[in-house]
Formats: C-alpha cells, sequence, structure tokens
C-alpha cells in the first residue's frame, strides 16, 4: 500500500493561499451561470461537459486546480467552442476568470520555486 502523501508535499491548503480560493470561486460563479444556460437551451454536449466545473472550481486544492481551469480553458477551442451555443455575456466572462485564474496559478508555482 503507497504512503499517504504529507500535507508539506502536496502543498498549502486552498485557505492558505486567499488569492487563488477568490478567482476559482468567482470562476466558479460565472460556470454556474453557463451551466444553468447550456439547460435552459437543451444544449447536452456542453452541458454534460460543463457541469462538472463549478463544484471542481469551488472544492478542488490548488494542485488540482490547475487541471480543471486548463479543462475549462479547453472549452474554448478553435474548431468546437462553447462561444458557438452560449452567449457572449456568458462566455467571456468565464473565460477571463479561468484565465486569472490560470496566471495566478501559476505565479505561485512560481513563488514556491523560490
Amino acid at each position: 500500500m503507497p504512503e499517504p502523501v504529507s500535507r508539506a508535499a502536496r502543498g498549502p491548503a486552498r485557505h492558505e493561499l486567499p488569492a487563488i480560493d477568490d478567482l476559482a470561486l468567482a470562476a466558479a460563479r460565472h460556470g454556474d451561470r453557463m451551466v444553468a444556460a447550456a439547460r435552459e437551451r437543451g444544449t447536452t454536449r456542453w452541458l454534460t461537459f460543463l457541469e462538472p466545473l463549478p463544484d471542481r472550481l469551488r472544492d478542488e486544492d490548488p494542485a488540482a486546480l490547475r487541471g480543471t481551469a486548463m479543462r475549462a480553458r479547453a472549452a474554448y477551442g478553435p474548431k468546437d467552442s462553447v462561444r458557438d451555443v452560449l452567449p457572449a455575456e456568458l462566455t467571456e466572462p468565464f473565460l477571463d476568470a479561468i484565465d486569472r485564474l490560470l496566471r495566478e496559478l501559476a505565479r505561485e508555482l512560481n513563488r514556491a520555486r523560490r
């Protein structure tokens, strides 16, 4: 059986990184709006893709947030994009929030490496 990973090996807890926590929660709120719109419009494919993201953005530890943010960012592909089915007043704030989160996660990674 593998040894449990210690808190130090996993990195700081989410509450110890308030900027990241705030940005992830903001992205989750925008994600909730997109999920509601996808549900309202009956876009099953995008609903399936988007639905788990807000809860993951709210709950995941900092180490896992980057993967979730990258998954959210993948909704904006050049050939297949959520922008094709949902209005810009929903898609663009979510994209902006995800990009802000990714930048802050990168800054935190750089700080941790020093």
